[in-house]
């Protein structure tokens, strides 16, 4: 029985956190902490009543360590489950590493303000020694490996679906299916309809911030970087239908690249429509996806976090979303000596897992692997001195836990290749 300090409640907290109230017999107790404490009180409300695992609910700046180191030697838990925004992902590890607490996340670190002059320096540095630009990537939190591993507790980073499941998917893929993988397109694609002109479905200062930056891919031995969104692909996705899709920089490329042997090419792949492009285009056109202050009528604001006041909560985007979801990954490589191929993926529907618990599919898709990542580290099964991608760790129980809790995934051992 495990403690669980869960910081986060917008909508992939949530689903993480019916999810976790579903495995009472792991997590005995149950924090919710945030800045705005009645969207946490709301949440308990709720689910009071349908789990034995006691809730409380907790206020607390991410932003700020020592609140986080507080309420961290308040609560007392087993793991802390971040699933805040990235921009928060480093305060909240030293605060884990001060309290000597496992630390779970679903995404990379990313800074807020991309134009702080201190943080462009150091930004600069890592993408001349990286060889690309990338407003995210792992090395800021793999700088904490030493120090994690000193004090014996484990940091998982990533266990959203992607990054997190594909990972897992190629770590399972190496495991049952090669002897060396080759080549790993990541393809992940929204069928899903929620009927406005322009929306985000998950957090929309991180979405845009990633769409809009430069695409890269891995081949070789080293980053191929391209103008964001000048590479488009046609794919048809099972239980959704053709798709175009884009080649974008993710970040699970770069731990696969570094943890995947024999590997000679990785891509990333995410689907749009018309209408989200020509949006996005022309907010970026006139500022709005800007991430520096900007003075209007005397006070600074932020473009992009005005934007994102105005456009829909993706947590609102539920009970109007219809059509599915389908994320997974394409393999080729060699077994026995013989050129094979895989492609393992799951699809989800919007509506069932809003009929569950009350929410669209990107967010179920990521918060749904949070619970099962933090479940494996509260039970000591992925659980080693150091920080981690979700690559590294047997993926059998993982495997498992998707099938069990809600994201069942498909073998298909003869996939069409993308060009």
């Amino acid at each position: 029985m495990s403690r669980v300090l869960v910081i986060g409640c917008g909508g992939v907290a949530s689903v993480a956190i019916h999810k976790i109230c579903q495995v009472s017999e792991v997590f005995s107790d149950l924090c919710i902490a945030s800045r705005t404490v009645s969207k946490c009180d709301k949440l308990a409300d709720e689910l009071k009543g349908k789990t034995s695992t006691n809730i409380t609910t907790a206020k607390v700046d991410a932003d700020n360590t020592d609140e986080v180191i507080a309420l961290i030697n308040e609560f007392k838990p087993d793991v802390v489950l971040n699933v805040a925004l990235p921009y928060q992902d480093l305060t909240i590890m030293d605060a884990c590493l001060a309290c000597k607490v496992p630390y779970v996340d679903t995404a990379n670190y990313e800074c807020e303000d991309t134009d702080n002059p201190e943080w462009r320096k150091v930004y600069e540095e890592r993408c001349k020694r990286l060889g690309f630009t990338a407003y995210f990537d792992y090395s800021w939190q793999w700088a904490y490996r030493e120090k994690y591993k000193e004090a014996g507790i484990t940091a998982l980073l990533g266990t959203g679906f992607d990054p997190g499941v594909t990972s897992v998917f190629t770590a399972y893929a190496q495991k049952h299916y090669f002897d060396e993988i080759h080549t790993i397109d990541i393809l992940d694609c929204n069928g899903g309809d929620h009927g406005y002109p322009f929306a985000t479905n998950f957090n929309p200062e991180i979405n845009l911030r990633e769409v809009s930056a430069p695409g890269s891919y891995w081949e070789d031995g080293h980053w191929v970087e391209i103008p964001a969104m000048s590479i488009k692909r046609e794919y048809n996705f099972e239980g959704v239908g053709m798709k175009d899709m884009y080649l974008l920089h993710h970040e699970e490329i770069e731990a696969l690249a570094a943890n995947i042997p024999h590997v000679k090419r990785i891509r990333f792949f995410m689907t749009f429509g018309q209408s989200y492009l020509t949006h996005m285009k022309c907010l970026e056109n006139v500022g709005m996806l800007r991430t520096d202050p900007v003075e209007f009528n005397g006070q600074e604001i932020v473009p992009i976090q005005f934007l994102k006041a105005l456009l829909p909560d993706p947590a609102s985007l539920g009970p109007r979303t219809v059509g599915k979801t389908n994320i997974g990954c394409i393999f080729t490589g060699i077994k026995d000596g013989k050129e094979k191929k895989v492609y393992i993926y799951n699809v989800c529907d919007h509506q069932e897992c809003y009929r569950e618990v009350g929410s669209q599919a990107i967010s179920y898709t990521t918060g749904v692997p949070a619970m099962i990542g933090t479940m494996l580290v509260a039970k000591g099964l992925w659980n080693k001195p150091g920080v981690f991608t979700t690559d590294e760790f047997d993926p059998d129980p993982y495997m498992d836990a998707l099938n069990k809790y809600g994201l069942p995934w498909v073998v298909d051992e003869n996939p069409v290749l993308v060009d």
